[in-house]
């Protein structure tokens, strides 16, 4: 979920749809957060035998702010906004082995194109590729702090389908570098000071969205990442977590969700609760917290706020 300058009454949500052949992104827009509408495309295939061909996932933008109750407003660079996604060079499956990392570029944040014809990240480059994402990469998250911007991406191992999240840094945001001790969030196997022997990411690390908290002190600052982990002895279901970091390099995780998946009455997210999308609504001091829903009514978007919407 984002906004544009200048337009602070108007939400935008970008989301990706699956026709057989792979993903295509769209955008939906809202003036309260919970009705959407004006579906339309963002961003489709790429052409034959070019590394998006088989499909684009938007999502990861580049922000004004990465302060976690600021406004998710698109920052201009150079007249555009950018964006990195996931990408598959190849159609007729779902999430094809080997995903791809692209940068993406619009005019006027709703449709967007490729900005470069490279991927930026890739299990062929840049760089030495580690063991533990030597099989296909997925989705990015951007992040702009200091003089550096960040990719925060999870990565697969097969055969053990481990997926973990590792860091890549850049100066342009086109030529990047991967960071020499990834990954940066690992599956974790226990947890000393859970209350249980179950981890709930001893399979999966997952889906990287990392923001800023100032905290309520001048030292209290630190950074946020919402995440979403998968254990085989927790049901193979995906539940939403959470970690915490001074460095962006070393994260402190929460053994115990943030949200469980299951927790919806209604059977909507009762196999997964995953891929978050995290907003401050300043109008009724309320976060809103939207994610991908898997359950008995098939794959959705889920929201749950931090206070009841209606009394």
């Amino acid at each position: 979920v984002f906004q544009l300058p200048g337009n602070n009454d108007l939400f935008f949500m970008s989301f990706v749809g699956f026709d057989g052949d792979g993903y295509q992104s769209f955008i939906a827009e809202s003036n309260d957060l919970l009705r959407w509408e004006n579906i339309r495309l963002a961003m489709s295939y790429g052409e034959v035998g070019s590394f998006d061909h088989g499909g684009v996932v938007l999502g990861a933008y580049l922000y004004e702010s990465y302060d976690i109750s600021a406004p998710r407003v698109l920052k201009r660079v150079d007249g555009k906004f950018f964006s990195l996604y996931g990408a598959y060079a190849k159609k007729g499956t779902y999430e094809p082995d080997p995903g791809f990392q692209g940068l993406a570029s619009s005019e006027d944040g709703l449709v967007w194109k490729r900005e470069i014809d490279e991927s930026i990240l890739s299990i062929f480059s840049p760089g030495v590729v580690g063991k533990w994402e030597k099989d296909s990469i997925y989705q990015p998250w951007l992040l702009e702090h200091g003089s550096l911007y960040y990719n925060f991406y999870n990565a697969k191992e097969m055969p053990q389908w481990v997926e973990q999240i590792g860091l890549a840094s850049s100066s342009n945001l086109k030529v990047w570098r991967r960071y020499d001790k990834n990954p940066v969030v690992s599956v974790k196997k226990t947890y000393e000071c859970a209350k249980n022997d179950v981890s709930y990411d001893s399979q999966f690390a997952s889906d990287a969205k990392v923001f800023w908290d100032p905290g309520e002190n001048e030292n209290d600052g630190h950074w946020v990442m919402f995440f979403f982990g998968i254990s085989a002895r927790a049901h193979w279901m995906a539940h939403i977590m959470i970690a915490f970091s001074k460095d962006l390099i070393h994260w402190v995780t929460d053994p115990i969700p943030l949200y469980f998946a299951g927790g919806n009455p209604n059977g909507l997210d009762k196999q997964h609760a995953h891929k978050i999308s995290l907003v401050w609504n300043s109008q009724n001091d309320t976060w809103y917290l939207f994610y991908c829903a898997v359950g008995d009514a098939g794959r959705g978007i889920g929201l749950i706020t931090s206070q009841p919407l209606w009394k």
